[in-house]
C-alpha cells in the first residue's frame, strides 16, 4: 500500500462515520498530527498529496486553533479493495493476503477478498507481460513439510520430489512396468542377488554437477546416515559398487524381484554428493527450486534438464493454511487479467479417484476400552461408509473395503444398523468411558469426526473430539487419542505404496500399535520381496485382511481428488498420486496460439 493511502486509511478509520461518510468532518491540525503521528508541518503536507489524489477535500481554519473541514471524497473499502487489485495484478501475493487479514477490512470485504483471491488461485491461465514467460500458481491449505527425499511422508512432498528430483526408473502405471529413467537400462543376475543399473550420460544436477555412479552409491548411503524412514526395504543390500562412472551394482544377501520398485521409490531420488543437503533437494528432475520460504515455494523449468524441457517456465506455490478448500487450484499469472483472460472462471474440473481412502485406526498402545473387540466392531457400525457418502458426500465416491478401489468394487459394502452397535456395547459392558478421536483441522475431516460423533451419541457411545493444530506432535496423538482419522494416498506404484504403509515402521499403523499386532502384520509381510507379484499382492491383501478383521483400522470412502481448471491449459497427464504433471502442462493463449 502506497504511503499516502496509509495515511488516507487512517484518517478515514478514525474519522469517517460509517453512517454518514460523505459528511465534512470538523478537526484541528494538531488533532491530525496526534493521528499520524508527525508534526503539524508534515501534517499540511500529507494533506497536500491527499488532495493531489483526490482522496480528500481539505478546507483550513481561519486563525490558529481554529477548526478546519475535512470530507472524505473515497471509502476505505474502495481504496483496500483497489490496493488488493493492485498487488494481485503484481504477482504480491504475499503482501495481498496480508491486506485481507489486516483489522481495517471488514468481514464482508475480508470474504470478497478471499473470493477473488479463489478466484485468481483458480486452473486457468494468462500470459505474463514483457518476459513471455508462462507462471502457474497453485494453492495449498497447509504449510509444507519436510522436502527431503529420505523423509518424504505425505503426498503433496512427495509430488514436489518428483518434479525436482528422478530417479533411476520410473513405474507406468497404464502399462503396468518399468521405464528408463536415470539409467538407460538395467539386467540382474539369475537369482536376482545381483542388480547393475548403467546411467545416462551428460545428465546434468540444477547446481551443474555432471550426474555419475558416485552420486547414486552417495543417495542410498545418506539414507541409512540420516536414519530413513525407507530402510525397511534396503536391508537386503550389503554392498554397492561403481564400476566407471556410468555403471552401478547393488549386491543382496538374498534373492530380490521386487528391487525395480525400490529402484523406482522416491526415497532414492538421486542427490547429488558434492553438497551437503541443506533442507532444499538439488536434483536432475524438469524443475528446480528456486525460492522457498514459509508462504511460497517457487519453481523454475531446468534448461538443461535431459528429458523435455517443461512448457511452464515458473511454477508458484501459495501456502494459505485454513483459507483454500480441498479442491486444486492452479493458475498462469499475468497483467490484465480480466481483459486479456475472457476464461478467467472454471470453466471446467477433472475428477482423480485416488488409490487409497481415508480411514480411522486405533491407538493400541493406549490404555483404555477400546481394546475390548466388541467396541472396536460398534464403532465399524457407527463409522458407516454407505451412510457417509449419502450424508456428508464430498469428496467421498464409494464405500473402501480396502486401499484398492477395485478390491473394494468386489465386496459388498451394506449400512449397518446403530441398534446393532448398541448391542455390542452392551455386551462389551460399556458403562459411558470417553473415547478420544484425534483428526485434523481439514474441513472433511471435521465434517467426519462430527458426524461420527453425533452417531456414537446416538447409541450410547461417548466420543470426544481432539483437534491435531498443525505442528502438533506423533507423540500427541499416542498419548491424547484412543483413534485417529487418517488418509492414505498411494502412489501410481500401489503395489509398493502398500507395502510401505504395511511395512514402514513410522507409519501410523507401526506407531499405534502394540508388539502383538506389528509382529502380526510382519508375519503376513515376511520374505514378501523373494515372492512372484500375484504372490506378492496375496500376502498384501492378507496384511489387510488381518487389520480389517479384527477391526485395528477401519476403512472408510475412497476419494476423489478434484482439480479445477480452464480450457486454456493443455497436456493434462495425471502424475502419482493424482496430481497433474505440471512438467507436461502449458496454455494456449487467446488467439489460439500456445
Amino acid at each position: 500500500m502506497e504511503l499516502s493511502d496509509a495515511h488516507f486509511m487512517r484518517l478515514a478509520t478514525a474519522l469517517q462515520s460509517p453512517e454518514f461518510p460523505d459528511e465534512p468532518i470538523r478537526v484541528t491540525i494538531e488533532q491530525l498530527s496526534s493521528l499520524l503521528c508527525c508534526t503539524p508541518r508534515n501534517v499540511k503536507f500529507i494533506l497536500r498529496r491527499l488532495e493531489e489524489k483526490a482522496l480528500i477535500s481539505w478546507k483550513p481554519g481561519r486563525g490558529r486553533g481554529h477548526a478546519s473541514s475535512l470530507s472524505f471524497l473515497r471509502s476505505s473499502e474502495e481504496i483496500l479493495e483497489e490496493t488488493f487489485q493492485e498487488l494481485l495484478a503484481k504477482g504480491k501475493m504475499k503482501e495481498a493476503i496480508e491486506l485481507i487479514g489486516a483489522p481495517e477490512v471488514s468481514n464482508l470485504l475480508r470474504e470478497r477478498l478471499w473470493a477473488e483471491l479463489n478466484r485468481q488461485m483458480g486452473f486457468h491461465s494468462e500470459p505474463e507481460r514483457p518476459s513471455g514467460q508462462d507462471v502457474l500458481r497453485m494453492m495449498r491449505n497447509r504449510h509444507l513439510e519436510r522436502l527431503d527425499p529420505a523423509f518424504v511422508f505425505t503426498a503433496f512432498e512427495a509430488y514436489i520430489i518428483g518434479q525436482v528430483c528422478n530417479t533411476l526408473v520410473s513405474y507406468e502405471a497404464a502399462s503396468d512396468s518399468f521405464l528408463p529413467g536415470l539409467a538407460h537400462t538395467w539386467e540382474h543376475s539369475d537369482n536376482y542377488t545381483r542388480w547393475t543399473f548403467y546411467l545416462r550420460k551428460g545428465v546434468r544436477f540444477h547446481h551443474g554437477k555432471t550426474l555419475t555412479a558416485g552420486d547414486v552409491k552417495y543417495t542410498l548411503e545418506r539414507l541409512f546416515q540420516v536414519d530413513s524412514h525407507s530402510l525397511w526395504q534396503y536391508g537386503d543390500v550389503v554392498e554397492v559398487k561403481t564400476e566407471g562412472d556410468y555403471t552401478i551394482c547393488f549386491y543382496l544377501s538374498r534373492s530380490n524381484l521386487f528391487f525395480l520398485h525400490l529402484a523406482g521409490s522416491l526415497y532414492m531420488s538421486i542427490l547429488p554428493s558434492d553438497v551437503s543437503f541443506s533442507g532444499i533437494p538439488v536434483g536432475t528432475g524438469p524443475f528446480r527450486v528456486a525460492n522457498l520460504n514459509e508462504d511460497v515455494l517457487t519453481l523454475t523449468a531446468f534448461d538443461d534438464y535431459y528429458g523435455i524441457r517443461p512448457l511452464l517456465d515458473r511454477v508458484e506455490i501459495w501456502f494459505l493454511p485454513d483459507k483454500a478448500g480441498s479442491d486444486r487450484h492452479y493458475e498462469l499469472s499475468g497483467a490484465n487479467t480480466d481483459e486479456m483472460m475472457p476464461w478467467n472462471q472454471y470453466n471446467s474440473s477433472i475428477d482423480y479417484p485416488a488409490l487409497g481412502c481415508r480411514y480411522i485406526v486405533f491407538n493400541l498402545r493406549r490404555e483404555g476400552v477400546h481394546h475390548r473387540k466388541e467396541i472396536r466392531q460398534a464403532l465399524r457400525i457407527v463409522y458407516d461408509r454407505v451412510a457417509l457418502i449419502r450424508e456428508l458426500g464430498g469428496s467421498r465416491y464409494t464405500p473402501a473395503d480396502s486401499l484398492l478401489p477395485w478390491i473394494s468394487k468386489e465386496r459388498q459394502v451394506v449400512e449397518g444398523q446403530l441398534k446393532e452397535a448398541a448391542d455390542l456395547l452392551r455386551y462389551a459392558g460399556y458403562a459411558g468411558e470417553s473415547i478420544r478421536l484425534a483428526y485434523s483441522p481439514k474441513k472433511e475431516e471435521s465434517e467426519e469426526a462430527e458426524w461420527l460423533q453425533k452417531r456414537c451419541r446416538a447409541v450410547g457411545l461417548n466420543l470426544v473430539l481432539h483437534l491435531l493444530h498443525p505442528g502438533r506432535s506423533a507423540e500427541d496423538i499416542l498419548q491424547n487419542a484412543d483413534l485417529l482419522i487418517g488418509e492414505e494416498v498411494l502412489e501410481d506404484d500401489w503395489e509398493w505404496g502398500m507395502m510401505n504403509f504395511y511395512k514402514n515402521r513410522r507409519n501410523y499403523l507401526h506407531f499405534l500399535f502394540n508388539r502383538p499386532q506389528t509382529e502380526l502384520l510382519d508375519r503376513e509381510t515376511e520374505n514378501i520381496f523373494q515372492l512372484s507379484t500375484p504372490d506378492r499382492v496375496s500376502c498384501l491383501l492378507q496384511a489387510e485382511q488381518l487389520a480389517r478383521d479384527n477391526f485395528w483400522m477401519l476403512h472408510g470412502c475412497h476419494l476423489n481428488k478434484r482439480a479445477k481448471l480452464s480450457q486454456s491449459l493443455l497436456g493434462l497427464h495425471t502424475g502419482s498420486f493424482g496430481f497433474l504433471d505440471i512438467s507436461k502442462l502449458w496454455v494456449k493463449s487467446g488467439d489460439g496460439g500456445s
